[in-house]
């Protein structure tokens, strides 16, 4: 190997770790990439690998199949943390408003920040950390409602998530998730919300639960996490994986810097039901005693 062609190493492996962390982000297997994709799964094995002679089209099909953004799988120097929060932001911005942000950047002065009416408690974590059974639990215990944000987006447009991911792709469904979002925000009425493991992957929905809600970090060990999803029934998107315990992982590496950016972590390890809802009930103490106190409670705290 020539000194010439290090540098192309070095930036394969990138763009297969780059490939493998955005993958974990959606909760994906490979399995179910290579299927959605359209590209067999020994490829994309070599592609993580970083031993994929990749092409920009076969790459923008993974990109795509994951509902991400081509930009967010090439290696380049680390962008600012909320940098895919600005990024989607002036994607839908409109021309005035990219001039306030433009004025902003350059050192002018915008209106003063505006007040971001506080919602309630949300709850992130993984599958089977208890989301929706302990969520009930505290929602009658402090007299909120309970909202499962999956069911939401369900209600509002007639379809199961998994009809939507099939007909829409993943990209669909976090479009839809952060309609949902928006709406329930807009009934201004305190919720306890469950949201689906993988709303952290998606930047500006991600950002409106922390700067809407209390959020807390559902938190258990990978096994747990595992046996409880089997008691359900449901392995989605792992079913019939002979690696499912090894992309649970996977996955949860891969998120857990996201799902740290929550207000309080409740960790569940070991817990009974009812021991995990007394910690919960503890952690939410602080919100109960004062709720408009975190109304001005910034993502990037």
């Amino acid at each position: 190997m020539t000194e010439a062609s290090d540098p192309e190493s070095g930036f394969l492996e990138q763009l297969g770790q780059r490939v493998r962390t955005m993958r974990a982000l959606r909760g994906m297997s490979r399995k179910v990439l290579a299927k959605v994709s359209g590209i067999s799964e020994r490829y994309i094995a070599q592609l993580e690998s970083g031993k994929g002679n990749v092409s920009i089209v076969l790459l923008r099909r993974v990109s795509n199949a994951m509902g991400a953004h081509l930009e967010d799988l090439i290696p380049s120097a680390e962008p600012a943390p909320d940098w895919a929060v600005i990024r989607d932001l002036l994607r839908k911005a409109t021309p005035a408003q990219i001039a306030q942000a433009k004025d902003a950047l350059a050192g002018g002065g915008l209106s003063a920040q505006r007040r971001i009416s506080f919602a309630g408690i949300a709850l992130i974590g993984l599958r089977g950390a208890g989301k929706s059974t302990l969520g009930r639990m505290l929602a009658k215990k402090i007299g909120w409602k309970f909202v499962e944000l999956n069911k939401e987006v369900e209600a509002q447009n007639g379809l199961s998530v998994a009809e939507i991911i099939a007909l829409y792709g993943q990209e669909g469904f976090r479009r839809m998730e952060q309609a949902a979002l928006t709406q329930l925000l807009a009934r201004k009425e305190l919720m306890v919300l469950a949201t689906g493991g993988g709303i952290v992957s998606e930047p500006l929905t991600f950002d409106l639960i922390l700067s809407s809600f209390y959020t807390i970090w559902l938190k258990a060990e990978p096994e747990e996490h595992m046996a409880r999803v089997r008691r359900q029934g449901d392995l989605r998107p792992m079913a019939d994986d002979r690696s499912a315990m090894a992309e649970l992982r996977n996955i949860l590496v891969s998120r857990e810097p996201l799902y740290a950016r929550a207000s309080a972590v409740v960790d569940t390890a070991g817990l009974s039901v009812d021991a995990a809802a007394a910690r919960l009930s503890d952690a939410v103490a602080p919100v109960l005693h004062d709720k408009h106190t975190f109304g001005l409670r910034s993502a990037a705290s």
